[in-house]
Formats: structure tokens, sequence, C-alpha cells
């Protein structure tokens, strides 16, 4: 049987061609692949601005005299820009103070610091008329006044020293006015 296996051998190397071996197979670039997407650039998507909404803000007095400081200067600069300022609603400023001295001098400070705030946005090209000017004083502190052992915080104290800045937008008015007429029709009409 030896025969055998020698001839199948020689007849399998005889098929062989002993020349060079072939060469290495071509390297195919690489395609990195493509992400899914699940946006259509076939389809536009229609995405409603966000809703604008009243402005509410303030202009703070950390210093307690009764001059517009850098930061709020910087507070008034941010009011002036926004969206809500151009809508052109009307204005509600509401002056604030801390807890030291006495009720009346509070009321005229915060009214004297809304005023201030008033007179800027005016020099900046906002209407008068669109502004009201309310001094609450003292009334509406956002911070404590004083710590638990009696003594003054003074950082409560700076940031109750504020002017709160509201405005509206003037569909919001221009709604609430029609429907305060509406309702008042209704109800002479019911009187009739």
């Amino acid at each position: 049987m030896r025969p055998l296996v020698a001839m199948t051998a020689a007849i399998a190397l005889a098929g062989c061609d002993r020349g060079e071996p072939p060469p290495p197979p071509e390297p195919t670039p690489e395609v990195p692949p493509t992400p899914a997407s699940i946006i259509r650039p076939d389809v536009e998507i229609e995405r409603p601005e966000p809703e604008l909404k009243p402005l509410e803000a303030s202009v703070t007095f950390a210093e307690a005299g009764g001059e517009l400081s850098a930061a709020a200067l910087e507070d008034l600069e941010t009011i002036l820009e926004s969206p809500q300022m151009a809508e052109g609603g009307a204005i509600v400023l509401r002056g604030h103070t801390d807890s030291s001295g006495d009720d009346e001098a509070n009321l005229r400070v915060s009214r004297k610091r809304a005023e201030m705030v008033r007179d800027w946005l005016v020099e900046h090209g906002v209407a008068e008329e669109r502004i009201t000017v309310i001094a609450i004083g003292e009334q509406r502190p956002i911070a404590p006044n004083a710590k638990l052992d009696g003594t003054p915080d003074e950082a409560g104290r700076a940031a109750n020293r504020r002017v709160d800045v509201s405005i509206a937008l003037p569909d919001v008015v221009a709604e609430e006015a029609d429907e305060g007429e509406a309702a008042q029709s209704h109800a002479t009409s019911q009187v009739d």
C-alpha cells in the first residue's frame, strides 16, 4: 500500500506550480458605517418658538446708599435687552428696603430707588408711560434682616434692598382687557 500513497503524493505535488507564491490579497479600504438617523432629511419639522412669558427680575442695591452700583447697572442692561422689554408691555417697578430705619423713611428710600430705575430706563429709550412706580419699603423682604440671635444679617439686608421689575406682555394685557369688556358687556345686557 505504500506505493499507492507515494504515487498519490507524487500526483498531488505534480499539480502544484512550484513558481512564486500568489500575491497577498489587496486590502479593501474600510468605510465607516453610516449611523442610522431617525430624522428624515426629506421631512421638515416645524418647531414652534418657545412661548414668551412676562419678565420678573430684580435690580440690586446691595450697598445701603441710593446710587446705581455696577451690579445694578448690569441688571438693568440685562432687563433692557430682554425680549419682553422689546414687546412693549407695561412695566411695574416695586422698590424695597431692608428693615433699618423707620417705616416712613423706608417708603421714601424704596420710592427713590424705583424712580432711579425708571429714570435710567427712560434715558435708555423706554417710554415713561409704560412704567408704574410702587414703593413697598420694608414690607416684603426676600431674606431675613436679622439672624436668630438678633444681630443684623447683612447678606439678608443687602438682598432686601432691591427694585423688582415686572414686564407684562402686551397680548396678555389686551386679552385681559377684552375679557373684562366682554364680562362687563354681558353683565350690562343682563341688567337691561
